[in-house]
């Protein structure tokens, strides 16, 4: 199954100098589960510096800070105060309770930024946050590991689900890396640039293709960053974190 989620199925909302467009990826695919597998939910976010999100809670999420731009003071109420950059990426498990805020500092300029919302595996975990400085900002023409589950991975997520990223140059091609599982279903999502794949599915910014059982071919038209998501949707999944959950359920 090959299938494009385009920028017409996300949410988008605006408040001051946050913006923010929110995929729900089995929304995207009409499924009844508003989200696929382990992935929940998908945010691009763009954010002015001097923006506080002000001290907010999260339960049962695994969240991934994605930054590409910006500098944000992170603070958390397991004691946490840190800077993230687009080099050192923040994993926050929420488990069974936990709050944070976020300021966008001026020097850094404009953020932006994916934050990832992750099912774990069961509910009600013990509360961690994990940073991870990596030694480049992009890993160039080659698949890089993220997070996922396994020591492989710098950051830990408590489920199966893996997340790879690349900045394909233009003109270059690439294959899905190997993948940790052989029944994935994974998510090709273009955070920036433009991509051909298999020489007939075109890919923009902010859009993403739903992978199962197909071998692809990803080709940069323009210079392209890339996030790769593999879950695994035969595995446990608790579906009622907060914002990682089955928003359908809740409704």
């Amino acid at each position: 199954m090959l299938q494009v989620i385009s920028n017409q199925q996300k949410i988008i909302k605006k408040n001051g100098g946050f913006g923010i467009e929110i995929l729900f990826p089995g929304k995207g695919i009409g499924s009844d589960d508003s989200g696929i597998g382990t992935i929940g939910r998908i945010d691009q976010a763009t954010v002015i510096p001097g923006t506080l999100v002000p001290m907010h809670p999260h339960q049962d999420d695994e969240i991934l800070t994605y930054l590409r731009s910006g500098v944000v003071e992170h603070k958390d109420t397991e004691g946490n105060i840190e800077v993230i950059t687009n080099k050192r990426l923040m994993m926050m498990n929420a488990g069974s309770k936990f709050q944070h805020e976020e300021l966008v500092l001026p020097p850094g300029g404009k953020l932006t930024a994916l934050q990832i919302f992750i099912r774990p595996e069961t509910g009600s975990l013990k509360p961690q946050v994990q940073f991870h400085e990596f030694l480049d900002v992009v890993s160039l023409n080659e698949w890089r590991e993220v997070a996922g589950k396994g020591a492989a991975f710098p950051l830990q997520i408590r489920s199966n689900t893996w997340i790879y990223d690349m900045k394909l140059e233009q003109g270059n091609q690439r294959s899905l890396p190997v993948l940790p599982l052989k029944e994935a279903t994974c998510l090709v999502y273009v955070f920036d640039g433009s991509l051909m794949v298999n020489e007939n599915i075109n890919l923009q910014k902010g859009e993403c293709l739903v992978v199962e059982d197909e071998e692809i071919r990803l080709k940069a038209v323009d210079e392209s960053n890339i996030v790769l998501f593999v879950t695994n949707s035969n595995a446990p999944i608790f579906k009622e974190g907060m914002y990682s959950g089955n928003i359908n359920r809740k409704q």
